[in-house]
């Protein structure tokens, strides 16, 4: 009995292992998938094999091997302990992700899962949630190749309260990429010309990985000739040779280019293409302003809107050419420098008012129809698809413009005679009128300012008369009627009286034939006075009068 009770003592005197602790144990036997371990204290305890295995990978145990396990029940129903590798594993994870996280060190672990949002990480014993924007430096469509393989990530956060994990791969990847990128581009100098596989086309050019770091090759760096996508000269894959442009030390950004490796196409391009020489190009480009021709590969000129026709006026120029079509074209002038030329489409074409002054010189009669009528003429359409205007006051010599110009409208073909002809402003005057002759140089011809003609009374007005000669009109004042006040009443006379007035002006321009019975009267007394005598020989004005009337008679 004493012995009996010295061996219970001994044993309530060993400490009991606590439930929710890491104990030690033995593997004593495998079977049925199970693990049969040893933890002492006179317990034994069963774990499924697949908690001693990797994700991916067997259970890799044998009888004999210590463990650790989580002790979760001291007994069961069945009188054994409960428990666990994984809970052990989770335990010694967390302390192990914790001091890591600390340090801001790397934890190895394998992606095993996909979740919402991302995938699960076993860190080795312990479960992490992996971003989907985490996984790399790019999206990643497919992420089978990197499921179960042992790889470094970045614990971004961690809760053990919550259980919870967040780790990145992105930035083990940058980290690594930085160091890499550091290296290459210490290595890199302007002007170095390296190979490059092109690894994404953009609109704006190209990423071109130069052995693991990337640098753009922007499309206006591609060729000396326009390009109007990148994808016309590269293509994904494609191994190119170019030159290293400008580095950027700090940010690391690395600007290429392929035409600096060709010759400059401008170096000689203003003896190749000399002032006011034509040469024939095509239209890689057109703009409401202009069109852009290719005279040769990187040599480019602007066909400004303004010189792509003699008569389209305001037109767009899609209207004139079309992209790819081949065009003469005239150097009208150069900046080297700005790399600028800018071409003539016209020129090229000849000056059709230059043309229709050749073929239609001054006082020839020419036929066109009416384009459009303003407040100040009609404008017709003429050889050469050019446009002639009649001013109102070469429609018609007896009425007004305003007047005359109602009898015409667009559409009507008229005839017309060449007045004047300006190349340079690009006019032409025209008048209908000169098509029947000037009736008042008809009228007047041989007339002579003081002659005395007979007219016709046309109209009685109070200011004066309306008279008509050889079918112009004229107007004599009411003070030209006569010398003497008391006659010179318009109501005198009477419609179809011929009357006999002297020319005191004559006004081809204008076309005015100024008269005055006043002059006539005046002019005569003159006359008959320095002819028959004089005032201080005794005779009368009446008698000298009569005799000059009765010697006219």
């Amino acid at each position: 009995m004493d012995e009996f009770e010295a061996l219970l003592q001994e044993s309530f005197e060993i400490d009991t292992p606590e439930e929710g602790s890491v104990v030690k144990g033995k593997i004593i036997a495998i079977e049925a998938g199970q693990a049969i371990i040893d933890v002492g204290y006179k317990m034994e305890g069963r774990v499924d094999l697949k908690e001693f295995a990797s994700p991916g990978q067997p259970a890799e145990v044998e009888v004999g091997d210590s463990v650790e396990v989580f002790l979760k029940l001291v007994e069961n129903a069945r009188g054994e302990a409960v428990i666990s590798r994984d809970a052990a594993r989770r335990e010694e994870a967390w302390d192990r992700l914790e001091k890591a996280y600390a340090a801001e060190e790397r934890v190895e672990g394998a992606i095993f899962g996909r979740v919402k949002g991302g995938f699960t990480v076993d860190l080795g014993g312990a479960v992490a949630f992996l971003p989907g924007s985490q996984v790399d430096v790019r999206p990643v469509r497919d992420a089978g190749p990197l499921m179960g393989m042992a790889q470094p990530f970045q614990i971004l956060k961690m809760d053990r309260r919550r259980g919870n994990i967040v780790v990145s791969r992105r930035a083990i990847l940058e980290e690594s990429r930085a160091e890499q990128r550091a290296e290459i581009v210490g290595k890199l100098a302007e002007g170095d010309a390296v190979e490059g596989v092109v690894k994404n086309i953009t609109e704006y050019g190209a990423f071109v990985d130069l052995g693991g770091v990337d640098g753009l090759l922007h499309v206006t760096d591609m060729a000396w000739s326009r390009v109007n996508h990148p994808s016309e000269v590269l293509a994904i894959g494609e191994t190119v040779k170019v030159q290293v442009v400008k580095i950027n030390k700090d940010t690391h950004r690395i600007s290429l280019g392929m035409k600096q490796l060709q010759d400059d196409p401008w170096g000689d391009v203003e003896a190749r293409y000399p002032l006011e020489s034509v040469h024939t190009g095509r239209v890689t480009n057109i703009t409401d302003y202009g069109a852009f021709v290719e005279l040769e590969a990187g040599v480019e000129g602007l066909v400004h809107v303004s010189e792509m026709s003699w008569t389209k006026k305001n037109v767009h120029p899609g209207k004139i050419v079309s992209t790819s079509q081949e065009v003469e074209v005239m150097v009208l002038e150069i900046e080297t420098a700005k790399r600028r030329v800018s071409l003539g489409l016209k020129q090229t074409q000849g000056n059709p008012w230059e043309g229709f002054a050749k073929n239609f010189p001054e006082g020839q009669t020419v036929e066109g129809e009416v384009k459009n009528i303003t407040e100040f003429g009609l404008f017709v359409g003429l050889e050469g698809d050019i446009d002639g205007m009649v001013h109102l006051s070469d429609l018609d010599w007896n009425r007004s413009g305003e007047e005359a110009i109602q009898d015409y409208k667009k559409g009507d073909i008229v005839k017309a005679v060449v007045t004047d002809v300006d190349a340079e402003k690009e006019r032409i005057s025209l008048s209908i009128k000169a098509l029947e002759g000037d009736p008042f140089a008809d009228a007047t011809a041989g007339v002579k300012r003081g002659a005395v003609v007979t007219v016709e009374v046309t109209k009685i007005e109070d200011g004066g008369i309306e008279v008509e000669y050889d079918g112009m009109k004229a107007f004599i004042r009411r003070s030209d009627l006569s010398r003497d006040r008391a006659e010179q009443r318009p109501e005198r006379f009477s419609v179809g009286d011929k009357v006999d007035a002297r020319v005191t002006s004559l006004d081809p321009k204008t076309r005015k034939l100024g008269l005055s019975i006043k002059a006539r009267e005046i002019a005569e007394e003159k006359e008959a006075v320095q002819q028959y005598g004089s005032s201080d020989s005794g005779a009368s004005l009446g008698d000298i009068l009569g005799a000059a009337l009765k010697d006219k008679e």
